[in-house]
């Protein structure tokens, strides 16, 4: 609800907006096929955007123009090819592709992108995550998918990890290769969330807006070309990614960000040394622990400690009513047995039998 509220009030604002809007222009200023409008500030307030006007038409009415099923298809990779831009390049993605939102030029293959009121920022490790998973999904390596969400921050129980990869895979595989006309997204949203809410997944909220915008995606691309395969962009994309991965210019650009991280963190350490001694010299630094199955030993230990009470009680009451039997002649007597060793050897019975039925019920006999 939180992150919903948010999204509200950021499409409210449209000073906001404008400054998406100039964000998604400048990211696509040198690319032919995407249109971004620029934003005209002297006449834009908080309930007053103004924008450049794109001459186009909207997804919603494609029908209209008498697309080819070539030119349809040709749209769809498009439309595709600029989400992935937005999410594994930029950064900064649309977080509302729906057919209105998303235009057709006059001038051939290029597509036009309006209504920036709801838009998502990633950050660099955001986006090194999210190249990894999209590779590893592109490429078919499903076993290591479950390591790949956890990294995005996506929780399960680690002692049903190997269920949690068998229902990936069982999802993976069903939809792998079929065309968007043969899946039914509401059968995928379900199937989704019979796993998050199986599994016990906690799924961070950042990624809720990336969510909505690739589930809406999905939908465009049923209604512009019904027989388009996500995985016919995906593969040569992830191709693409993998290479700039590792390009000298990016290598060099990681290499100078982890130096100055490692550099921040050489400068920090001897503080942090100082105050954790202080701390330490203090008293003040506490130590939690924690041990699992404590709980249960102790309750074993419990019934085991009492059980051996319980025998040693019988054992006492069995010798000692022995040798009052044995030793004592006067007093009451039954069947010529002394009365209280009679007693004895009875009470005894009783705790040993009942001991007995202890250890038989745990089934630990």
């Amino acid at each position: 609800m939180d992150e919903f509220a948010r999204q509200i009030r950021q499409e409210l604002d449209y000073r906001l907006e404008g400054r998406n809007a100039q964000t998604f222009h400048r990211n696509f200023a040198g690319d032919p096929h995407v249109h971004v409008p620029r934003v005209y500030w002297t006449y834009t307030r908080t309930r007053v955007l103004t924008l450049e006007w794109l001459h186009g038409t909207q997804l919603a009415d494609v029908d209209t123009l008498g697309l080819t099923l070539e030119e349809r298809r040709d749209l769809a990779y498009l439309t595709a090819e600029t989400w992935m831009t937005m999410i594994f390049r930029h950064g900064f993605f649309h977080g509302d592709p729906h057919p209105a939102n998303v235009l057709v030029m006059e001038e051939a293959g290029t597509i036009g992108l309006v209504d920036f009121g709801s838009a998502g920022k990633l950050s660099d490790d955001d986006m090194t995550k999210l190249t990894r998973l999209f590779i590893d999904a592109a490429a078919e390596n499903v076993d290591i998918l479950p390591r790949r969400l956890a990294d995005l921050g996506v929780r399960y129980p680690k002692d049903r990890e190997e269920e949690f990869l068998a229902e990936l895979r069982e999802v993976y595989y069903r939809y792998y290769g079929a065309s968007l006309a043969e899946i039914d997204p509401i059968q995928v949203i379900r199937e989704a969330f019979q796993l998050i809410y199986s599994m016990n997944l906690r799924l961070p909220t950042r990624y809720l807006l990336l969510d909505r915008a690739i589930a809406t995606l999905g939908s465009v691309g049923i209604e512009l070309y019904p027989d388009f395969n996500v995985f016919e962009v995906a593969r040569p994309y992830a191709r693409g990614l993998m290479i700039d991965r590792f390009t000298p210019d990016r290598i060099a650009r990681r290499a100078r960000r982890d130096a100055f991280q490692y550099a921040h963190i050489l400068r920090e350490a001897p503080q942090q040394i100082h105050e954790i001694l202080e701390e330490l010299r203090d008293g003040q630094i506490e130590v939690g622990f924690v041990h699992k199955g404590l709980d249960e030993f102790l309750a074993d230990m419990q019934r085991v400690f009492n059980r051996l009470v319980v025998a040693l009680i019988v054992t006492g009451g069995l010798i000692g009513s022995s040798l009052i039997g044995i030793f004592a002649k006067a007093g009451p007597q039954l069947l010529g047995i002394n009365l209280i060793s009679v007693l004895g050897f009875a009470l005894s019975a009783v705790l040993g039998i009942w001991l007995l039925w202890g250890v038989v019920r745990s089934g630990r006999l």
